[in-house]
């Protein structure tokens, strides 16, 4: 007895409802898996917001890509996310891409960079160019992520500047969040590079730093009256700045 309860112990991300990010699509072309991604060797969620790790994870699946992936303002970019490298942990996996309990909104920032594939996060400025938060019937960017085999796609901002950049994607699941300490961050970043005409990189925040424990959209209620995650009466504000506009 106490050797499977010794062996349960070692087994908490394989058995978890976690999820990481995987795979890079430009306008629908994927670029395969692993490629051009920072993919951390673990599907647990940051839960600390002060986390020096909380910009794009840590402990890393090594070699690292080096892949710098092209992209052009005005494209569709897409990351997939997944329970576990590859997709699914076994077959009818309930969990991938994450359990539908994790309910809570799917985000994008940027950080320029002078080299994508060798840049640190630590230290960098982030700005963001996309959120899917809560909607009017109750669905959140999460459940779309889901409905999407895992994949979250937004269009890059035409006016942002050409350059290198960290792409940060994150999932923040609320399930738990009615607790400081509750709500659960997945994160991964991407290595692009952006060509265009524009002049923008917004208004930048630091990781950490740009999140507080006790913000709204993160120490929050997701439940109604009647216990549905639809939402508490009360708009979701989704945490961060304001996303970039051109």
């Amino acid at each position: 007895m106490r050797f499977f309860a010794v062996v349960v112990a070692c087994l908490p991300a394989l058995s978890s409802a976690h999820t990481i990010a995987q795979r890079v699509r430009v306008n629908g072309n994927d670029n395969g898996e692993l490629v051009g991604l920072r993919v951390p060797n673990s599907n647990n969620p940051i839960t600390n917001v002060n986390d020096g790790s909380i910009a794009c994870n840590s402990g890393y699946r090594t070699p690292v890509s080096s892949k710098v992936i092209d992209v052009k303002a005005g494209d569709k970019i897409g990351v997939q996310w997944g329970h576990v490298i590859g997709g699914a942990q076994s077959a009818n996996d309930a969990d991938h891409p994450i359990a539908k309990s994790h309910k809570g909104p799917t985000i994008f920032y940027l950080a320029k960079v002078d080299n994508a594939a060798t840049a640190q996060p630590s230290g960098q400025k982030w700005f963001k160019v996309s959120e899917d938060g809560l909607d009017g019937s109750g669905t959140w960017g999460v459940d779309r992520m889901i409905s999407a085999g895992g994949w979250v796609d937004f269009t890059l901002p035409t006016c942002v500047a050409p350059g290198q950049y960290l792409l940060r994607a994150e999932i923040i699941a609320l399930h738990s969040a009615t607790k400081a300490g509750g709500a659960q961050f997945y994160m991964g970043c991407a290595q692009i590079n952006v060509s265009g005409s524009g002049t923008k990189t917004g208004s930048t925040v630091s990781f950490p730093g740009a999140y507080q424990a006790n913000d709204a959209g993160i120490l929050v209620s997701i439940y109604d009256a009647q216990g549905n995650p639809k939402g508490n009466g009360s708009p979701y504000k989704i945490p961060g700045p304001a996303k970039l506009t051109c």
